[in-house]
């Protein structure tokens, strides 16, 4: 009896590398950043006994989603199995969760008429301070705290536009488009 021997071929994807790299890496340290910041404003609040908004935890949970899915790409890819379609839900996935981050983080920061860039401004870059003392201490960490408020939403918005991107590219390299 003849036997008939078939071979299925996997499909292969081709990646392009050098865009992948840069994706991988600013969205691991925007995500990593991000999950920081927000892991401290969650810690400050804790210590001044008040209450934590539900955008603290979130963004931390959203940024150790965003490193978690940076890794099994990177594990995926050294396997050889990075397949479009996971990158594609995926990054569809944390785009939305990025994006409403980005849109709470930019009501709290330049929303309503009490805002923290409005705050930032009035009690901390208008009243600087200098010198030896518990005040400078004061006025240096309300600095810090307002940059790390201006930080995140700038990494948001980056990381936002970065998954969007990443669907992009998983569609190109999904119907082969790249050459």
């Amino acid at each position: 009896m003849p036997v008939r021997v078939t071979r299925q071929t996997r499909r292969r994807y081709h990646w392009p590398e050098l865009q992948l790299n840069i994706w991988i890496i600013i969205v691991l340290a925007c995500s990593a950043t991000c999950l920081g910041i927000f892991a401290w404003f969650m810690a400050v609040q804790s210590q001044l006994r008040l209450g934590t908004p539900w955008l603290f935890p979130y963004m931390v949970v959203s940024g150790s989603l965003g490193v978690f899915f940076i890794l099994l790409i990177l594990i995926l890819a050294a396997q050889r199995f990075l397949l479009p379609g996971i990158i594609i839900i995926g990054s569809f996935i944390l785009f939305v969760l990025w994006l409403t981050g980005l849109i709470e983080t930019a009501l709290q920061l330049y929303g309503v008429k009490s805002n923290v860039n409005s705050n930032c401004q009035i009690y901390v870059a208008d009243q600087q301070s200098v010198g030896d003392s518990i005040d400078t201490l004061a006025w240096l960490t309300q600095s810090t705290i307002c940059n790390c408020w201006k930080t995140a939403f700038a990494l948001e918005l980056l990381n936002t536009i970065f998954y969007l991107w990443m669907m992009i590219m998983s569609y190109k390299v999904n119907r082969d488009i790249y050459y």
